[in-house]
């Protein structure tokens, strides 16, 4: 098992939780991993791809580095939250969201927005997009699933508006 990310911080964590003998870690951003040919049975990819500018590349790497029959499963952004860009509600006062704003959706590519208070980066794509690209490289679907909220998590604050708009989308595909 190898794990792929940028970020130091998040493979450090990653590290802290894992004690197996046979995973390892490597700092790349996903775009520039060498995806060695037909190496892996899976690959899993959460939340990483709607910062990644080309997914049609993406698709073509991991394509390159299943096994046949291997399985690519994965889960971005839904494209209704990435669409408009700012990623916010649209409020009637301080604290009631009237909808989430779903604009520019089929204009695709970089869309400026803030998490954690930091200014970052993503690539907007519609649901043909993710799909196209799919099977444009060789999947088959194999499963498709808009995530809501556990029934326990909706008494939390503001996870009842989780129920309004899909926020992620997960997608299982299988290499032909």
């Amino acid at each position: 098992m190898i794990g792929v990310d940028i970020s130091e911080k998040m493979l450090a964590v990653a590290r802290e939780k894992t004690n197996l003998p046979n995973v390892s870690y490597v700092r790349a951003a996903i775009e520039e991993y060498g995806y060695p040919e037909n190496s892996f049975d899976v690959v899993i990819s959460s939340l990483a791809f709607h910062y990644v500018e080309s997914f049609d590349d993406i698709c073509s790497k991991v394509n390159h580095c299943l096994a046949k029959n291997g399985d690519f499963i994965f889960s971005v952004e839904h494209p209704i939250f990435t669409a408009q860009g700012s990623q916010e509600w649209v409020y009637s006062g301080a604290d009631n969201p009237l909808y989430w704003p779903v604009d520019n959706y089929f204009i695709e590519g970089r869309r400026d927005a803030r998490f954690l208070g930091e200014g970052i980066t993503k690539y907007h794509r519609t649901l043909t997009a993710y799909i196209g690209c799919l099977l444009g490289n060789g999947f088959q679907i194999t499963g498709f699933c808009e995530p809501t909220p556990p029934e326990e998590m909706l008494s939390l604050t503001d996870m009842k508006d989780e129920l309004r708009r899909p926020s992620m989308l997960i997608i299982s595909a299988k290499r032909k």
